[in-house]
């Protein structure tokens, strides 16, 4: 059993993931949007944390954990800068979506008791 405060943990994370985006196309942003993203997810709704920070890496349009917590990130980012994005751990699960531009990013997530928004600045290529 999660307890509340793991459970707003990787509710939070998984918005972070959200932030840094996945498209449903089928199409990638091949190097447009690469690099370590730092994701920084906001609750406005829930228990769940208040806010939190988290790298999210993207490689040919594939968003992918970018930090040492243990959680599974799915996803892609469009040509157009478009994100989707789920994130889970164990039985806990969020999904954001928002836009890429450039270097910055914003979109919103929800999760099973939480819901807010998120923004994301790149860090490296």
């Amino acid at each position: 059993m999660i307890c509340l405060r793991n459970h707003a943990r990787w509710t939070a994370i998984a918005l972070i993931a959200a932030s840094a985006a996945l498209t449903t196309t089928a199409s990638f942003a091949v190097p447009r949007y690469d690099g370590v993203w730092s994701v920084s997810i906001v609750t406005t709704k829930g228990d769940c944390i208040a806010s939190y920070r988290y790298p999210m890496r993207i490689a040919n349009g594939i968003l992918a954990n970018g930090g040492d917590l243990a959680i599974n990130v799915s996803g892609r980012v469009a040509p157009s800068g478009a994100v989707t994005v789920t994130v889970s751990h164990g039985d806990t699960r969020a999904a954001g979506s928002g836009r890429l531009t450039g270097s910055v990013g914003s979109g919103s997530w929800t999760g099973a008791s939480c819901a807010g928004s998120w923004t994301a600045e790149r860090r490296s290529l």
